[in-house]
């Protein structure tokens, strides 16, 4: 009985709890409509994080074939090829593709080597190189048309703007103009003879862009009474007629009538020709390669280094040196030689091949008196492939033709991922030699990147007398909203290891060198070795993009004086 009433008081205990609350709850309601709607902690997306969020979500859904398509050969793959590539269901399919488009625009398909396709992605680094602005090089409209075409084979280069002499077929007369450049090829398969590309910069900013009209150049155009024309001068025309001129120019030549290649309908067939793929001469090609791997001793080392062309190719420098004095040497008629053959294969991890190479490295005869100076040296080899991202095997064979003698060295091959929007970096490269070539060499021969010559020094081991080159491409900084520029800065110290003592120090701003862009800066730097003492140093560097929240690289080497 007294447990009965005990729940009994419990249970009228809660419902008088609730009759007291229920008021309460009652007046807070009220107070809540009165203050007005609460904001939820949960903002809105913005637009731009909107944007952000679903850009994100498209990298991450985008494969390496995708960019493959998009960027590595957008502009030379043939709509037909793009359909036949999208209705691909496998990425073994896709792989046998590739090789196969590749195949079908070698021009020499009985040797090993694919000029076409190195020719292609020598111009995608020219490019880069060149022609970035606030987008890559080969995104802008100089890089399509390089990478289509080729360099022109005149190249009339206004890099400031300024005074302007217009030629007669444009009105003559004098005026200023906006930076521009005027290609000219003297013919162009599937295009015709004589072709006359003109890109302008009105904006300043280093982005040029392929026009139509020949007076887009003109920083007077909008001026009244400046800038006249020979016309315009003389009365027979006015410039006000420029503005309701029905051919798409805004040229002050009044009714002179203009030069068939002109013409506008020669201008449009001109310019929608320049946005096709050159045409493809489709070739049945099948081959077939077998080696032997032979085990013997020839000392050899190697190395390799990593430069981004695009997000899905990536130039992979292998580099392979040899001492002389394990050569041998053939005397002819008092001048010694020696030859070595190289053969190199790349596989992926599941062993298919990827990439095949064959050299003879030959250098000159020296005179057989010189010998015992000659073989002091070395003799360097370099190799340059574009590997979408992934892990590779290299084996690279090595013959001393003379002496018999053969190597087989393995190295793993592991091309880094590049992601758009996030500072990174190339490979680190210590160098003996760094030097501008001349610009028909730009992007050819051994040792080349881009612009400049850059020989590594494998094994970092430098003499007193010397001078150490410093190489790096740093990608990706942010580029400010109005300028387009970077805000970064590099800094460098060299210290002797054993004793942290700082033996050199130096910054410099990215945005005060000329040329310095947001998609891609080089560093190159010439360090003399005179002031250093023999033994081993650490050469650190660090990297800060100021416009990312201070993000930061912090790339490092060390080498050793003699």
């Amino acid at each position: 009985m007294k447990s009965r009433r005990i729940a009994l008081f419990a249970a009228a205990g809660i419902v008088a709890a609730g009759t007291s609350l229920a008021p309460a709850a009652a007046a807070a309601d009220k107070k809540a409509q009165a203050a007005g709607p609460r904001e939820t902690v949960a903002k809105p997306l913005t637009d731009r994080e909107r944007r952000k969020r679903e850009e994100k979500l498209r990298k991450e859904l985008e494969t390496p074939f995708r960019k493959w398509l998009n960027e590595d050969v957008t502009y030379i793959i043939t709509d037909e090829e793009r359909a036949a590539f999208k209705r691909l269901q496998t990425d073994e399919e896709r792989e046998q593709f590739i090789e196969q488009f590749w195949l079908r625009r070698d021009p020499s398909p009985d040797s090993s080597e694919n000029e076409f396709k190195e020719e292609h992605y020598r111009r995608i680094a020219y490019c880069n190189e060149r022609y970035a602005s606030g987008i890559p090089g080969w995104k802008t409209d100089r890089g399509r048309i390089y990478i289509a075409f080729g360099p022109p084979d005149e190249n009339e280069s206004h890099p400031s703007g300024g005074t302007y002499e217009r030629p007669i077929e444009e009105g003559g007369g004098t005026t200023s103009t906006f930076p521009f450049e005027k290609w000219r090829y003297r013919w162009i398969e599937g295009i015709g003879s004589d072709i006359i590309i003109e890109f302008v910069d009105p904006t300043m900013t280093g982005e040029y862009r392929m026009t139509m009209d020949p007076s887009e150049k003109d920083a007077l155009l909008y001026v009244p009474n400046a800038g006249l024309t020979l016309y315009e001068q003389m009365g027979m025309s006015s410039k006000t007629d420029r503005f309701s001129r029905t051919d798409g120019t805004r040229l002050g030549t009044g009714n002179q009538p203009l030069p068939m290649r002109m013409n506008q309908f020669e201008r449009l067939q001109q310019f929608a020709r320049l946005q096709k793929a050159p045409n493809v001469k489709f070739k049945d090609l099948e081959a077939a390669v077998s080696s032997t791997i032979k085990y013997n001793l020839l000392p050899i080392r190697v190395r390799a280094d990593y430069m981004k062309m695009t997000n899905s190719t990536i130039l992979t420098n292998v580099t392979a040196v040899i001492d002389k004095k394990d050569l041998q040497f053939q005397d002819k008629d008092g001048l010694s030689k020696s030859v070595v053959n190289i053969y190199g294969r790349i596989t992926s991890m599941s062993r298919r091949v990827v990439n095949v190479f064959e050299e003879v490295v030959s250098p000159d005869p020296v005179p057989t008196s010189m010998l015992q100076e000659v073989i002091k040296g070395a003799s360097i080899y370099q190799k340059s492939i574009p590997l979408p991202p992934g892990t590779y095997r290299l084996n690279l064979v090595v013959k001393d033709v003379i002496g018999g003698n053969m190597t087989n060295y393995e190295l793993a091959l592991n091309v880094p991922r590049y992601e758009e929007e996030k500072l990174a970096m190339s490979s680190l490269v210590l160098a003996d030699l760094i030097e501008k070539v001349p610009t028909k060499s730009i992007g050819t021969g051994q040792f080349v990147i881009g612009a400049s010559k850059v020989r590594p020094r494998l094994g970092e081991t430098f003499k007193q007398n010397e001078k150490m080159g410093i190489y790096l491409q740093l990608y990706n900084f942010a580029a400010d909203e109005k300028t387009q520029k970077p805000n970064a800065s590099v800094e460098y110290e060299v210290t002797k290891n054993g004793t942290n003592k700082k033996i050199f120090e130096f910054a410099e701003e990215v945005s005060k060198v000329d040329g310095a862009s947001a998609q891609q800066y080089t560093v190159e730097k010439i360090l003399p070795l005179t002031g250093l003492e023999p033994g081993e140093y650490t050469l650190k560097m660090k990297v800060t993009d100021r416009n990312a929240n201070n993000a930061v690289l912090t790339p490092t080497a060390t080498f050793k004086v003699q």
